[in-house]
């Protein structure tokens, strides 16, 4: 990206301008964040009225952090054609119109197809969120802004699954969707008044048209492609083959165009750095790992465990309480301390919290399965503002902007990825515990035949005895399922670590609030 003009930035608001103006960034930034796990919860109640299997709902996440994740990159160049104040505007309202279209949706392409609009539109938002709070702000007060602004990122998630299933079983599922229209119009509106005559320098730019659409066809059927790839038996289908090549064979064109583009729509000479790729590269895989289980969690609590999406939501509630008490000090510190140490100490307490929930069984009641959530609080604290020191650091601040575009690029897709990924081996090995649990049910053994019996005496015919039986069996291989992936979970957390102690960041008190920024 060339260079822009100089300018003279405006002036820091004042008084209740800035009040005001902190509240409608928020807010804006509040409602994108809160959709990007609102409809975890819901996904059952989404799948079952639109007539799909839960795991086809799954699309509604990944469709939205997939075209949110295409956008994001797209956000430096936009502001600079159209104007930052603008962009963010354009942006809110654009949410609005693709929220109110999810609520409508009679059929879940049409779901799928609005929610990919939602997510496109709001990868501008986060960006344009933190400049224009940024600038609201004299500098010696930039650190409070990014930590208001932080906490706010935290929250929402917090709300999330909550106001998702109080929504979804006391109104209904598409109202996760239509609560965004009063909040995006109030934002965008005190937004444009209060910002409209602080508008950026805009200019002319040449976009990268062939990256681009390289950028969309890999990450496309690449995410399509583990998807589908649980339905159509994975590489034993001539549609996964094709799309495994269009994903590999875009991905190379994309490298290989990116390299020699004199206005690349990605710098992928980041890379170089080897605190930007170690950074990113820890921070996106300890997200899919991360969000992959935020979508199992629920689903294995409503399907087979008989959770209402209320119940489902307050499980996963709390994951954020300690986390907004912990990351104004860690933000503090983060200066001070070796963030590799604030990074280290939040992938043993994933890896303890994951462990933890490996050893659930099918009678564990609610205090036991919301002690690791509640617990995970503490990881996310030490885990995104410390990370996002660690991949900025060293970096020019003119180059800024690339750097956060393409980490947060990573994270998302990598969040998309392990949804797909977490839900297809979730599926698989509870298949393959299934057949080895129905062996044992056979007239040779004593157990199953005491339990047909006395299901049986119970007043059930045989076929309803049968399928009694066959649901507990469900039950517990989808309950071992579910302990295999949370410890391979930890496992994997915990090799991260030594990936964290390649990198060799710069202690800088100015780090601390890009990492705020940049922990969404």
């Amino acid at each position: 990206m060339s260079s822009t003009p100089a300018h003279s930035p405006p002036p820091p608001l004042q008084g209740s301008a800035r009040v005001w103006g902190t509240i409608a960034l928020s807010a804006a930034t509040f409602m994108n964040v809160l959709d990007t796990s609102i409809a975890n919860v819901s996904l059952p109640a989404i799948a079952g009225d639109l007539g799909v299997s839960p795991n086809q709902g799954t699309w509604v996440i990944t469709s939205f952090a997939v075209a949110n994740a295409i956008a994001v990159p797209l956000t430096g160049w936009l502001s600079q054609r159209f104007g930052q104040v603008r962009l963010f505007i354009a942006s809110v309202l654009l949410f609005v119109l693709a929220s109110w279209l999810c609520g409508l949706a009679p059929n879940m392409n049409m779901l799928i197809a609005a929610r990919a609009l939602q997510g496109f539109v709001a990868g501008p938002m986060i960006p344009l969120s933190q400049s224009l709070l940024l600038s609201s702000y004299p500098s010696a007060l930039a650190g409070l802004a990014m930590a208001m602004w932080s906490i706010t990122t935290l929250v929402a998630p917090v709300m999330g699954p909550l106001l998702g299933g109080w929504i979804t079983d006391n109104i209904s599922w598409p109202w996760i969707f239509y609560i965004n229209i009063p909040v995006g119009l109030l934002a965008a509106s005190a937004s444009w008044m209060l910002y409209h005559k602080r508008e950026t320098p805009t200019r002319q730019l040449p976009i990268d048209a062939v990256g681009l659409g390289l950028l969309v066809v890999w990450v496309g059927a690449l995410q399509i492609m583990l998807d589908k790839g649980k339905e159509l038996d994975w590489f034993h289908s001539t549609e996964v083959v094709v799309l495994g090549v269009v994903a590999l064979v875009g991905l190379v064109f994309f490298l290989i165009w990116e390299l020699t583009e004199e206005h690349p729509v990605v710098d992928l000479t980041l890379f170089t750095r080897r605190n930007f790729w170690a950074g990113a590269l820890a921070t996106s895989i300890g997200y899919g790992l991360f969000f992959g289980n935020v979508v199992l969690l629920p689903l294995w609590l409503q399907q087979y465990m008989g959770y209402t999406a209320t119940q489902a939501g307050m499980v996963m509630a709390p994951v954020g309480l300690l986390a907004i008490v912990l990351s104004p000090v860690v933000g503090k510190n983060i200066g001070k301390v070796d963030p590799r140490y604030f990074a280290t100490f939040a992938f043993v307490v994933f890896a303890l919290v994951l462990w933890m929930r490996s050893r659930f069984n099918t009678q564990a009641d609610f205090g036991t399965i919301m002690i690791p959530t509640f617990v995970q609080g503490i990881a996310m604290a030490f885990f995104f503002i410390p990370l996002v020191t660690i991949t900025l650091s060293g970096i020019a601040p003119e180059r800024i902007p690339a750097a956060s575009g393409m980490s947060n690029f990573m994270r998302i897709t990598a969040g998309a990825f392990g949804t797909s990924i977490a839900t297809t081996l979730w599926e698989d090995r509870a298949a393959l515990h299934h057949a080895q649990l129905a062996e044992s049910i056979n007239q040779s053994s004593q157990g199953a035949t005491s339990a047909l019996n006395g299901l049986a005496a119970a007043g059930l015919n045989p076929e309803q005895a049968l399928a009694q039986v066959n649901r507990l069996v469900d039950q517990q291989a989808f309950m071992l399922s579910s302990s295999e992936l949370f410890y391979i979970s930890a496992l994997l957390f915990l090799t991260m670590i030594p990936l964290v102690w390649l990198t060799r960041p710069q202690r800088a008190g100015a780090g601390s609030a890009d990492a705020a920024a940049g922990a969404h």
